[in-house]
């Protein structure tokens, strides 16, 4: 009896030590789980800074290229304005004669179609 109460204490104590060991290496997957999901994190992490950069950078480009077209289009414009505004300098005092003289140089005539009655 005292054998076989020597075996149930042996059995006992070889499940015991097993179940410390699946209890550890429970405890150490979960570490490693854990140390992989940050490791993860700090990847992505840097992968998404990296991107963005990367964005930035191609957003400058082309931005940078419709701001060069709009300063194209600016002088441009400033072109065309001095041009009007010069032709507008000569020409004024030429077309107010003209205006003047439409307006106040009145010929009076007998419409063709007015007939004297008498």
């Amino acid at each position: 009896m005292a054998s076989q109460s020597q075996g149930i204490q042996q059995l006992l104590q070889a499940e015991k030590r097993a179940a410390e060991k699946v209890s550890e290496s429970q405890k150490r997957k979960n570490r490693r789980l854990k140390q992989a999901k940050e490791e993860a994190q700090v990847e992505i992490e840097q992968y998404r800074m990296q991107r963005e950069k990367e964005f930035k950078a191609k957003e400058a480009a082309a931005l940078g290229s419709h701001g060069s077209c709009s300063t194209e289009v600016e002088k441009g414009t400033v072109g065309k304005m001095s041009v009007i505004q010069e032709s507008y300098v000569k020409n004024k005092d030429e077309v107010v004669e003209n205006l003047l003289a439409l307006v106040c140089d009145i010929k009076p005539e007998i419409h063709i179609n007015y007939r004297i009655s008498g």
